[in-house]
């Protein structure tokens, strides 16, 4: 294929944008973590839910189950418990 100077840059500039965008897909990929569910709901419940957001809309719901969540966690001592995965010092 002949090219002039104006088609070599071009093509040039989409080959390095092509690069570019590979390179910010294998950082995302290599950033990934696995999805785990945090709560388990069984079924019902997660159809309730569902419904409830439907009705009130998802920002209502998620700000009830939050608070409801917030509270019940809050009879528990969780003093120095450290997350999942997580070293004493905060580091993973």
């Amino acid at each position: 294929m002949k090219a002039n100077e104006k088609d070599y840059k071009k093509y040039s500039d989409a080959i390095d944008q092509i690069q570019q965008g590979n390179d910010a897909m294998i950082d995302l990929f290599n950033e990934m973590e696995d999805d785990t569910e945090l709560i388990g709901f069984d079924q019902k419940v997660v159809e309730q839910i569902e419904k409830a957001k439907a009705k009130f809309g998802d920002d209502a719901v998620n700000e009830k189950i939050n608070s409801v969540v917030r509270e019940m966690l809050s009879w528990l001592d969780l003093e120095g418990v450290n997350k999942k995965g997580e070293d004493s010092d905060g580091s993973s």
